[in-house]
């Protein structure tokens, strides 16, 4: 028995030891670290910072309950600038460097596409990015896990809007890029189902405020409705010329421009703009992960402003833990990939997300509001 014990004791620190060493990049036995990249500086900071914000409101919510099998997610978040870039550059540090189990919430149509070539080959899954295109879902790729509606989708339900209320006249305003390249070749299909065709569009370059020659294309054409794909300082100072030159269509952008952040960049002058959601409204708490979104982000900070931001992120980390919960005791970027794939259905809190082997779109959930007086998002 004294020779046994010893022996046992030493096979026992080597099971541990062999353990430690064989497991996956990121995982250790008290932490789980994710990586992010998003622009937390530039023109789009704000909106990087409240996409943080809401997913460490989730993640430091269930650390404070012990985390996940006692290990703490900890979610190590890089500044991009919204340059695709320092994207690709960032997240070869994230996953060679800092060996991060997972991505999430990265930000950006080029700049996600771009970094698709450095984690898709390095088998590293991505959770929630920010981004509804279509070339980031078609063709399939296994290791994107999308949570919000596509751009296709609310470019749809926009038009849809606009078409009921009579308006035939449509122009598009976008941001010379793969997102506002998408934006408008979704808007030409919409109106052409309808027998339409855009009567108008304008250019911006990312990172710009230089509208001006949006502003004479569109302008001059009088438009009914004018759909926007840009940044919000950049569809900020497109309302305020267009307004200018007394050019006054019904403006109309998807949920990515950040609906708080337009409302304080244009002030006053944002009211009646009409902005579609891929998250339930986050200032009423009758949906019940709106709720618990509130509860959570004053716990972070008594003085958090809500928003359709934090809250989509915050969604998208309760989805990112459910299924890490389930990739067991010993997680592996494998199991986490089965265990999203067989989250068909889930119910985060009024919030439901679909996931197969063959299908990893999430959510379809779009819902229409418009910028009230005193920059008063209503539904």
């Amino acid at each position: 028995m004294r020779t046994f014990l010893p022996l046992l004791l030493l096979i026992s620190g080597l099971t541990f030891l062999t353990s430690i060493a064989s497991a996956e990049d990121g995982v250790s036995s008290s932490t789980i670290v994710i990586g992010q990249s998003v622009s937390l500086s530039g023109p789009t900071g704000s909106l990087g910072e409240e996409m943080r914000q809401g997913a460490l409101a989730y993640f430091e919510k269930v650390n404070r309950q012990g985390g996940i099998n006692g290990r703490k997610i900890v979610l190590k978040t890089m500044d991009d600038a919204y340059e695709v870039n320092r994207t690709t550059a960032n997240v070869t540090h994230l996953i060679e460097n800092d060996k991060v189990f997972a991505l999430f919430g990265l930000r950006g149509t080029a700049h996600t596409n771009a970094a698709a070539k450095i984690f898709t080959p390095a088998k590293v899954p991505l959770i929630g990015t920010f981004s509804g295109a279509q070339s980031l879902r078609e063709p399939f790729n296994r290791y994107i896990f999308h949570v919000r509606a596509s751009y296709a989708e609310e470019t749809e339900r926009l038009i849809q809007q606009v078409s009921l209320l009579g308006m035939k006249k449509i122009a598009v305003f976008y941001q010379n890029d793969s997102y506002g390249k998408e934006g408008r070749a979704a808007a030409e299909a919409a109106v052409k189902k309808r027998n339409l065709n855009l009567i108008a569009v304008g250019t911006v370059e990312p990172n710009s405020n230089d509208v001006n020659s949006a502003v004479d294309a569109i302008a001059k054409k009088e438009p009914q409705a004018v759909i926007m794909y840009a940044s919000y300082k950049a569809t900020a100072s497109f309302v305020r010329q267009m307004l200018a030159e007394r050019s006054h269509p019904q403006f109309m952008s998807l949920a990515i421009v950040n609906t708080s952040a337009l409302v304080k960049e244009l002030g006053a002058e944002s009211r009646g703009i009409g902005v579609s959601q891929v998250a339930p409204y986050p200032y009423s708490t009758s949906v019940p992960i709106v709720k618990e979104y509130q509860l959570a982000m004053k716990a972070i900070d008594p003085k958090v402003d809500y928003s359709f931001v934090s809250l989509e992120s915050y969604i998208a980390a309760k989805i990112f833990v459910e299924a890490l919960r389930h990739a067991g005791a010993a997680p592996t970027r494998e199991k986490l990939i089965a265990a999203l794939e067989s989250m068909s259905g889930y119910d985060a809190g009024g919030y439901t997300i679909n996931y197969s082997p063959s299908n990893h779109e999430g959510s379809k959930f779009i819902d229409l509001t418009v910028i009230g007086a005193n920059g008063k998002i209503l539904r």
